[in-house]
């Protein structure tokens, strides 16, 4: 019986620690647990990102996911180019990193890419998010309307910031 609970123990604390240790997430970096993908279905406006090299130049940055009858989440993004003066749009697919029930997911996009996109922050009503790529060089808050209340900001801003993001280069976007 003692054998079989360390075996579980051991276990648990290779799960937990695979987790940790994943090169999808920065170190030091906890994704949301108990996440609900049913809730963060819908559109999203991108309210301040890290610049994204494929995102430069652009506003008005939406993003819709829709659940895919394979499981996996439809991505919808459209944003407007100011420099080339048109709207793009591109879609992608996204896929849990370890399970549905933690907020670290893959997005790729016509599969010449794979993206981290983990959400490290969200409000109990799905309202507002924070989410991290591999590494802290890319960043976005993310809201269901085109507006963040101050104190919502700055609380994301603040967890951004602690962990090393550099909050200063942060791009806010127009919607317009």
């Amino acid at each position: 019986m003692k054998l079989m609970k360390k075996i579980l123990l051991m276990g648990l604390l290779f799960t937990v620690g695979s987790i940790y240790s994943c090169s999808n997430v920065p170190k030091g970096v906890v994704v949301v647990r108990f996440f609900e993908i049913e809730k963060f279905l819908g559109t999203w406006y991108e309210i301040a990102r890290l610049e994204a090299k494929y995102e430069k130049k652009s506003s008005n940055i939406s993003v819709n996911y829709s659940l895919n009858e394979d499981g996996t989440i439809r991505v919808m993004s459209q944003g407007y180019n100011v420099e080339n003066k048109e709207w793009m749009k591109k879609e992608g697919k996204a896929t849990f990193y370890i399970n549905k029930n933690i907020a670290m997911l893959e997005i790729s996009y016509g599969g010449l890419f794979h993206t981290p996109y983990n959400v490290i922050a969200l409000d109990e009503a799905y309202t507002y998010a924070l989410v991290i790529g591999k590494n802290t060089h890319y960043l976005w808050l993310l809201s269901r309307k085109k507006t963040i209340p101050e104190e919502v900001k700055q609380v994301y801003l603040k967890m951004a910031k602690d962990l090393g993001c550099k909050t200063s280069d942060l791009v806010w976007v127009e919607h317009d």
